[in-house]
């Protein structure tokens, strides 16, 4: 069974900086897409930040310039480096993975986390 745990979320003002965190369990493909999405009151579900199974990365407009993905395939973990954080990046952030760029690029991937909450004060 696979498993997806966020971590990381906390208030924090803005101009500041958090690092969430996302562990896979039972889901070892090393190629994996995986990603972070969010969700905001009242909005739907958006892309943050994806990265494939060579490292390619894509970022929402909103956020280029300010996070930065990264995954640690040896430790199946992934990572969102978020600074400059804005009151508007307040939202619950999920973490998910699929084989598939396109489908998880889609917001339909397989695997998904319960998600950590991020909450900035302007």
């Amino acid at each position: 069974q696979v498993q997806v745990r966020e971590s990381g979320g906390d208030s924090v003002q803005a101009g500041g900086s958090l690092r969430l965190s996302c562990s896979v369990f039972g889901y070892t493909d090393n190629r994996a897409c995986m990603g972070w999405f969010r969700q905001a009151p009242g909005r739907e579900r958006e892309g943050v930040a994806l990265i494939d199974g060579d490292g390619v990365d894509w970022y929402a407009d909103s956020v280029k310039g300010r996070f930065t993905i990264s995954k640690d395939n040896a430790k199946n973990t992934l990572y969102l480096e978020m600074n400059s954080l804005k009151f508007e990046d307040t939202a619950m952030y999920y973490c998910a993975a699929d084989s598939n760029w396109y489908t998880l690029r889609a917001g339909n991937a397989r695997y998904w986390g319960q998600g950590t909450q991020v909450t900035v004060s302007a």
